[in-house]
């Protein structure tokens, strides 16, 4: 993992460093042998996802209970240098590891926004309330936007909340199934008079967000090297975010094509889609052109993947 850690580094208990420790006899390897499968694994997940030292985890109830009267030192052999304990250590040390490693992976922008130490605490008590129970780590996060909400360490919880919700998507986008969007000849082959009542769905690898704070210009700026980041105070943003060719993209929009955009993913006819638009009216209310300009974008763009007509 590239770092010490203080349940890895430290000295066995109760041996001098380098010396060989007791190997188990024969009575100990019976007890080994006599723990069925399925409680040695409930309980090594027990003790290695458990948010204590390896003392706590082993002496959790649902470890014990696992086990059912037999120790630590009756189910793991000691190593030449390692008691038991200390040999689980190494698991339950690296696991909270690991678990930061991948949140870091999907979640980077929030890491920076909190700060390194804030997020490891985020993470220590994220998967205390969600361990993983996956063979993938894919997942591991889907709840973090709505665990940061209400974490007490955030200092800007709504804001956190916006970007992680950002975080998210991105992360859907990139492993969302492979959906071909419709092709230049499909949408050209579309008579004119047909796409009043044009329903569209959009690709799989598709969302679409609206925001209480910019936390798209913040990202962004994570990622630039000069790190000017924006203001996070309280301004509403709306984004469309969707993977094309290996790539995510991520677009800007106006209330109005964000609105538009959403009637149209609900399965909306495009021709009443389009009024809904003109008939919200507003100040910056969009012409009838430019509803239908960024309805050829989003088409030639990508976004969507299928048209029927009823």
């Amino acid at each position: 993992m590239g770092r010490g850690h203080s349940r890895v580094r430290r000295r066995a208990r109760g041996s001098a460093q380098g010396k060989g420790l007791p190997r188990a006899g024969p009575a100990r390897r019976r007890a080994v042998s006599a723990v069925p499968l399925s409680r040695m694994q409930r309980w090594m997940q027990e003790v290695v996802v458990h948010p204590g030292d390896i003392d706590a985890a082993l002496a959790s109830r649902r470890a014990r209970a696992a086990l059912r009267g037999t120790t630590v030192e009756d189910v793991i052999l000691p190593s030449r240098s390692l008691r038991p304990a200390d040999r689980v250590a190494i698991y339950q040390g690296m696991y909270l590891l690991r678990m930061e490693e991948a949140l870091e992976s999907d979640y980077p922008a929030l890491k920076h926004l909190l700060g390194a130490t804030k997020f490891s605490a985020l993470v220590r008590d994220y998967v205390e309330a969600h361990p993983s129970v996956s063979y993938t780590l894919n997942r591991l996060g889907d709840h973090l936007p709505e665990f940061v909400a209400r974490w007490k360490g955030a200092p800007r919880p709504a804001a956190a909340h916006d970007l992680a919700r950002l975080e998210l998507a991105m992360a859907e986008v990139f492993d969302a199934e492979e959906t071909a969007p419709l092709s230049e000849a499909e949408i050209a082959a579309v008579p004119a008079e047909s796409w009043e009542k044009a329903r569209l769905a959009p690709v799989a690898a598709f969302r679409l967000l609206a925001f209480r704070h910019p936390v798209n210009a913040y990202f962004q700026s994570v990622r630039d090297e000069d790190h000017g980041h924006p203001s996070l105070a309280r301004k509403d943003t709306w984004l469309a975010i969707y993977r094309r060719e290996y790539s995510i993209w991520r677009h800007d929009l106006s209330r109005p094509a964000h609105d538009l955009l959403e009637d149209l993913v609900a399965g909306k006819p495009l021709g009443k889609a389009v009024a809904a638009s003109l008939a919200r009216g507003g100040r910056s209310a969009p012409t009838a052109d430019q509803l239908f300009r960024w309805f050829r974008e989003w088409a030639a763009g990508g976004v969507f993947r299928s048209v029927r007509f009823r």
